[in-house]
């Protein structure tokens, strides 16, 4: 970072840098989707929103200690804030689904999918880091904009649901102000 080399402590620290990013992004995201109503959206936007984030920071992030601080608390935040909505909202809202409306044994298995599912992200994401790592930073940088894409994709079916929900919310709610007034 800015020419120098620095110890695996330092490097180390640094590091845990983008988990505090990540505790803001998921306290955020919280923040934004209960505000909108909106987890699909927020959890999207932010998936989005971790590709140039990660980018910049492979980019910058070796200009100076100060810069790097800061891209790698935005990488964290972007990247770690939908976990949280992911994990535990979309798990409460899959409670309330009428398709599982009491059927408890079915909502604990999709509650394990999903957390099982974040779990061999983690058991593999650093396999494949490891590999190409090999290969240069630019692959792996690559590699985790890659899988920040494809989160945001695989939300796409959510978000198009939650933008009909609430334009067509509001869309009603227009419709019968407009006729009240007549």
């Amino acid at each position: 970072i800015g020419g120098e080399y620095m110890s695996v402590k330092s490097a180390g620290n640094l590091s845990a840098l983008f988990d505090v990013g990540g505790i803001m992004g998921g306290i955020l995201a919280g923040h934004i989707s209960d505000r909108l109503r909106a987890r699909a959206i927020t959890a999207a936007s932010f998936m989005y929103l971790a590709i140039p984030s990660l980018l910049l920071y492979r980019a910058y992030g070796d200009v100076s200690r100060f810069l790097n601080i800061v891209l790698m608390m935005i990488a964290g935040l972007f990247v770690n804030g939908p976990y949280a909505l992911i994990t535990t909202a979309v798990s409460a809202d899959l409670g309330t689904h009428s398709s599982l409306k009491g059927n408890s044994r079915a909502l604990a298995t999709v509650t394990a999918i999903i957390d099982g599912t974040g779990s061999v992200g983690a058991a593999f994401g650093p396999l494949l880091t490891g590999f190409l790592s090999r290969k240069g930073w630019n692959a792996v940088f690559s590699m985790l904009s890659f899988g920040a894409l494809v989160a945001g994709l695989l939300l796409s079916r959510l978000v198009m649901t939650e933008i009909t929900e609430i334009y067509g919310k509001s869309g009603h709610d227009e419709n019968l102000n407009q006729q009240g007034n007549q």
